[in-house]
C-alpha cells in the first residue's frame, strides 16, 4: 500500500468531498469534485490520480454519459482502505470540519441545493 506523501489543502478538500460521499453511498465524478472544492482541474486530478496510487480511491469509466452529446465520466469512491482513513485524515488535520459533517453540513451540500443544519434556505 503506498502512503500518501504530500498532503496539502487541496488533498484535504478532495478527500472531505469524497468521504461525504462515501457517506450518502454516492460515487463522484471528476468535474463534481471540481465543482465541490473550488480548485481547478489539474489540481484536483493531480490529487486523485495520488490518491488512487495509495489505493484510497478506486475510479472506474461509466458505460455512456446520459446525455449522448458529452463525454463518458469517470467516477470515484473511496475503496475499504481509504474509507478506514481518510475519516482518520481529516479527524487530525480537519477536526472542526469532521463535527461539521456529523452536524450534516459541508459545501458538497450547499452546491448541489441540499439544506444545510443551521443555515436558512
Amino acid at each position: 500500500m503506498a502512503e500518501i506523501r504530500r498532503i496539502t489543502q487541496p488533498t484535504l478538500d478532495v478527500i472531505e468531498a469524497l468521504v461525504d460521499a462515501h457517506r450518502r453511498g454516492e460515487e463522484l465524478h471528476g468535474w463534481a469534485i471540481i465543482k465541490a472544492v473550488g480548485r481547478t482541474g489539474p489540481t484536483v486530478y493531480n490529487v486523485l490520480d495520488r490518491l488512487e496510487d495509495a489505493k484510497w480511491i478506486s475510479g472506474r469509466w461509466e458505460s455512456e454519459n446520459p446525455d449522448p452529446s458529452r463525454p463518458r465520466r469517470r467516477f470515484y469512491s473511496l475503496t475499504g482502505e481509504g474509507a478506514r482513513r481518510a475519516p482518520a485524515l481529516l479527524a487530525e488535520r480537519r477536526p472542526g470540519a469532521v463535527s461539521a459533517r456529523l452536524a450534516g453540513g459541508h459545501a458538497f451540500d450547499r452546491l448541489f441545493g441540499r439544506h444545510v443544519a443551521g443555515e436558512a434556505r
